[in-house]
């Protein structure tokens, strides 16, 4: 589950809660809520899933990594994503052109720095990004910290199983998707790199539950769906399951700015492929019902965040605690 805060982690540990993962939008940066996670957790696995790849050096994004290592040591993994073409270039101001080989270089060049030995000159060259810094303070040593890639479309993803150490599936991910795009091309993509063993799968579920309004956490749940939908990067996600009419409906009334369209839009069929909703016995039934449609190695259960208050979002993360071990 995302980071709820300390108070509802250490429930969660408690519960058999194994990982937490950070993410990042306008109000929340990554790896500020990573040291969070990291100094109020005691055993769970923890890191962003995923930190916007382009808009830090791979400098930045290594030694985010470093100063938390002392205190989450053996428990750490960074997860990267692209980010939409448009965030890069209008919110953040960097170059986002050419993005798989763009986030195959960066994942080199970060290596490069995590696995910077003391005394060593730390060297990369890639087309993108190129390193030659001798440090001569002994302050380096190699981390193995897994990096993992959020690889949504057939590119991305083979570029995960090429280059990363596994990907992250995100929460729009449905059983086809996952089992007729995404692990054919990770397939495709550790053939390529020579690799024999597969790559770990983490992935987020959008879950609302709400035993005494389930109708309020299908609506919420819906609503996250739909802003999700209104990025066009999606659109081969949206043609493969034949969903173009709904999310024309919903990409309108984006634009007019009525939300509960947008979410009257989502249908009956796109919510249960995506999401886990309603009450406890209803999302632990649509958890088990999921099957090879979840992430192989790690489940986060990701609460709506689109028009949904702190307060509520903390509601559903205590929520989801009922869901452990549900898979």
């Amino acid at each position: 589950m995302p980071w709820p805060g300390a108070t509802v982690a250490r429930d969660a540990e408690k519960s058999g809660v194994t990982a937490f993962c950070s993410g990042e939008f306008v109000d929340h940066e990554a790896y500020t809520t990573l040291a969070e996670m990291v100094m109020a957790t005691e055993t769970a696995l923890v890191g962003p899933a995923i930190a916007y790849a382009f808009a830090r050096s791979p400098y930045a994004h290594a030694a985010a990594v470093r100063s938390l290592w002392k205190h989450g040591r053996g428990r750490m993994f960074l997860g990267l994503g692209s980010g939409a073409y448009r965030i890069n270039r209008d919110w953040f101001g960097v170059a986002a052109d050419h993005p798989v080989d763009r986030m195959c270089d960066l994942v080199g060049a970060v290596r490069a720095w995590l696995h910077a030995e003391n005394g060593a000159v730390v060297r990369y060259e890639g087309p993108y990004y190129r390193i030659d810094a001798d440090v001569r303070a002994p302050v380096l040593g190699r981390l193995e910290v897994p990096i993992l890639l959020a690889g949504f479309n057939k590119r991305m993803a083979a570029a995960a199983g090429r280059v990363a150490d596994g990907i992250i599936g995100h929460g729009l991910f449905t059983r086809s998707w996952w089992n007729d795009v995404v692990r054919p091309a990770l397939a495709e993509g550790t053939q390529a790199a020579g690799r024999s063993a597969p790559v770990t799968e983490h992935g987020w579920v959008i879950t609302a539950v709400n035993d005494e309004d389930p109708a309020r956490a299908a609506a919420d749940a819906r609503r996250m769906i739909a802003f999700y939908l209104t990025v066009k990067t999606y659109d081969p996600f949206v043609a493969h399951h034949g969903w173009e009419d709904p999310v024309a409906a919903i990409r309108a009334a984006f634009r007019r700015g009525d939300t509960d369209a947008m979410a009257t839009a989502v249908t009956d069929e796109m919510l249960s492929a995506i999401a886990v909703c309603g009450t406890t016995s209803d999302a632990r039934a649509a958890l088990a019902a999921r099957g090879d449609g979840l992430a192989r190695d790690l489940i986060f259960l990701a609460p709506p965040s689109f028009l949904v208050s702190s307060r509520r979002r903390e509601a559903y993360a205590k929520a989801s605690l009922g869901l452990v071990g549900a898979v």
